[in-house]
């Protein structure tokens, strides 16, 4: 980010972890450097049209969206000025807390374990944390993690990571795959504000088509 006076402000994306019960962020991993490009694709769910010609245009619900981007993690500028946990860990902690994402906690799967072997109850699935990929105001998105790839690109003496590049694949969860006081309401402002944005874009653009486009 440029020093220049009066410059903006450059917000940070992130991914945060929220535990559903108690509403309590567990984690947040905010970007260290902004991704310069974020590739996201849309699905519609629309009618397959096998009945009437008008079931075409009918909306089965939201588009099943996906967003790929990359994250670069560097631990250089914090070694330089001697930062504790970068000195004894590199970029081992932010990358745990990436993975730590898509594993149950260790204290839910001993408690498990050990009530089945007593035969207390069957081992059961623990709900994960709602996750989030926050990318500006306007963009709160529950999102699940379906893929995590990383290369780690130098080391210290201990062989801590201390430069990696993370690619990270998202599936955006919409209100058709969350309840509705566990996500599915976020998903929902999304939508609005999209709408709200589209229709700026439709009102700019209105003068320049003339008339009506349906007779």
């Amino acid at each position: 980010m440029t020093s220049f006076p009066g410059s903006p402000k450059s917000l940070k994306g992130a991914i945060v972890a929220v535990d559903l019960t108690t509403r309590q962020m567990v984690s947040s991993i905010a970007f260290q450097y902004n991704p310069d490009t974020i590739t996201r694709s849309l699905d519609p769910q629309m009618s397959e049209g096998n009945g009437a010609k008008a079931e075409a245009l009918y909306i089965k619900g939201a588009p099943r969206e996906s967003i790929q981007l990359d994250i670069e993690l560097d631990a250089t500028d914090q070694l330089e000025k001697g930062e504790k946990t970068a000195v004894e860990f590199g970029i081992y902690p932010q990358l745990s807390a990436l993975e730590c994402l898509v594993y149950p906690t260790s204290i839910q799967m001993v408690t498990n374990l050990l009530q089945a072997k007593i035969g207390r109850i069957e081992i059961g699935f623990p709900e994960a944390p709602l996750t989030l990929l926050v990318w500006g105001y306007k963009r709160v998105l529950p999102v699940q993690l379906t893929n995590y790839s990383i290369t780690e690109e130098a080391y210290d003496v201990n062989l801590n990571p201390i430069m990696a590049k993370v690619s990270l694949s998202l599936r955006v969860l919409n209100y058709s795959d969350l309840p509705w006081n566990r996500g599915a309401k976020l998903f929902l402002a999304h939508h609005i504000t999209k709408e709200l944005m589209a229709n700026k874009a439709t009102l700019s653009s209105l003068g320049s088509l003339g008339g009506s486009l349906i007779n």
